[in-house]
Parts: structure tokens; sequence; C-alpha cells
């Protein structure tokens, strides 16, 4: 990459792509990916002549680290799409490093596909997973919080950090009444641990949960059955945590044992406790100054459902402000 300055004072910044297969990449069909970094970049003027990309503009220096970051992207056998590349911008505007974020393998699922984050904040909270024995993941709903988790739990039960996966989530009646549902109370709180079964399903396979679930190995379970448990050698991942009360919250923080890990993830917009306190509201200045517990928050910047889940959580936050 090298940089002049023009007569007018406008910055100019040439970088050189020397795989002709991975400018086509970096264009997009029909220069659909060129055209996504120059709306993001309208004060900037970006020319390609066969391999060389120029940019002139006060955003120069930083739409071409954009671009060299965008390879390395490429070079590491990923594809770009359009969400792919506006999550890409934001990283650089926020002085990030996407080919870090994007390259990070969590883990590989079930047919082989890696499963990584798509962005700073979910790269921020898996590496807090990595490196503290408690971690809360507060966010809206699409930001990854619980499929990121299990992909985590796997990893580490993978790699013999952990001799089991414990699972759980509270039964709480969201606008529905448990006692008219069949069946016993697994069967009753089953439809509430559907997403987490999913996810696992997506790392390991039904059929290598179903067997690991079996052997015990990975517990799914209401969070009723975690009380008086001392959880040793686990992955511990208390989801949907807004609809636990603070008496359930401390319940589920004190069954960790030797050797294990606990991820709680919620989000506090989406309380569905009928009026008493949530567990996880302002749970950071309880237990914020315990060495060994994280918090990550989570935006609308890191949801990675259909950009306009993005769009509503964005519409919510700004009209709650």
């Amino acid at each position: 990459m090298s940089f002049d300055t023009r007569a007018d004072d406008s910055l100019s910044a040439t970088t050189y792509v020397a795989n002709t297969h991975l400018m086509t990449e970096l264009l997009g069909p029909r220069d659909e990916y060129l055209r996504a970094i120059e709306k993001a970049f309208p004060g900037s003027k970006i020319r390609v002549q066969g391999n060389q990309i120029t940019v002139t503009g006060t955003d120069a220096a930083r739409i071409l680290r954009l671009f060299d970051e965008l390879v390395l992207v490429l070079e590491s056998g990923q594809t770009l799409d359009v969400t792919k590349i506006e999550r890409t911008v934001d990283m650089v505007a926020e002085d990030i490093r996407p080919s870090e974020v994007l390259r990070h393998e969590v883990v590989r699922g079930a047919k082989g596909k890696a499963i990584r984050p798509s962005t700073a904040g979910q790269k921020r909270y898996t590496d807090a997973i990595d490196t503290n024995i408690v971690t809360f993941g507060i966010g809206p709903a699409g930001t990854g919080k619980s499929y990121l988790a299990v992909a985590q739990a796997v990893q580490a039960l993978h790699r013999r950090q952990v001799n089991r996966i414990v699972l759980t989530r509270p039964a709480v009646e969201a606008g529905e009444n448990l006692g008219f549902l069949p069946g016993d109370l697994m069967a009753k709180v089953d439809p509430y641990l559907r997403p987490l079964y999913d996810a696992l399903y997506d790392m390991v396979g039904p059929d290598g949960a179903q067997r690991l679930i079996a052997n015990g190995t990975i517990e799914v379970a209401p969070l009723a059955f975690m009380r008086g448990r001392t959880l040793n050698d686990s992955f511990i991942i208390l989801d949907e945590a807004q609809n636990t009360t603070p008496e359930q919250m401390k319940m589920v923080l004190t069954r960790i044992g030797f050797n294990s890990k606990l991820v709680v993830t919620g989000d506090v917009t989406q309380i569905d406790l009928n009026g008493k306190r949530s567990g996880l509201v302002n749970i950071d200045k309880i237990l914020g100054n315990v060495d060994g517990i994280s918090f990550v928050f989570l935006s609308s910047k890191d949801v990675v459902r259909h950009r306009i889940v993005a769009d509503i959580v964005a519409a919510y936050d700004q009209q709650s402000s």
C-alpha cells in the first residue's frame, strides 16, 4: 500500500491485489461489494484499474486497510457477501482488524462448517468465555449469545477441558400456562429448551446430540433441576437469564464447582416475569468487581440474522432512550 498527498490536500492511497481471482471476489458480482463500500464512505472516491485500487479522500487509508483485510478473509477460504462487507466496514471504522475476527474458528460443526464470530462484539464474547470462569453475554435477539456459547461448550468438550455440558433455561410461562400442556415436567418445558437443542444439533448432529444426552455427557434441563447441586468439570450455560429472579440467579452462580465454566445469556428488554425483579438486571453492578467474571454487552451491530432484525432492534433502542 502506498500513500501520497495531492495539491488539494486530499489523501490518495493505492494498493495492488496480486491474485486476479481474489480481485473478482473482492469487488463482487457486477461490482456489488465495491458499491457497498463506496456507499459507506461517500466522502472518498475509489478507482479500480486492473488489479490496482486507488482511493482519494479523507478516508483513503481506512478504505485501503478495509480492502487489505478483505483480501486476508478471502485468502482464508471464506466468501463475501454484502452483509459481511457492511460488518467489516463497521469493524474498520472502530480500528478493529476484521481478519482477526472473521478468521477465528470456535469449533467445526457437524457438517464440517467452521463456527466463527461474525462481529467484533461476538469476538469479544468468545474471548471472554475463553479467559473467564463466568461470562455474561447480554444483548438483543439474534446476536448469537446462545449459539456461540454452545459452540464454546462443544469445543471445551472436544478438547477434554470439561467432562460434560449442562444447558439450562428458566421455564417461564410467557403468556402460556404450563399446567395445561400435556406430559411430565420435561415434556412441558421442552419448547423452552428447543433453541438449545437446535444449536447443539448444528454442532454435533442430531444423532450425536442424542447419544451424548443419553450417556449424560450433555444435560439439557430446566432451571429447577439445578438446585442443590455442585457441578464440577462442567461447562454450564444458563440461557434466557433475564427470566430468572435474583434468588435463582444466585442459586445458579453458586452451583459452579472445580474446573467449571458458566456462561449466562440474556436480553434485559425481554423479561417475562410478570412484575417480579429480574436477576439479570444490574447484575454487573453486583458482580462487576469479582475476578474471573466478565460482562460482554452486545448490540444491534452484533445481530447476525436478517438485516431487518438489526434495524428493528436499533429502532426499539432509540425509542426507549
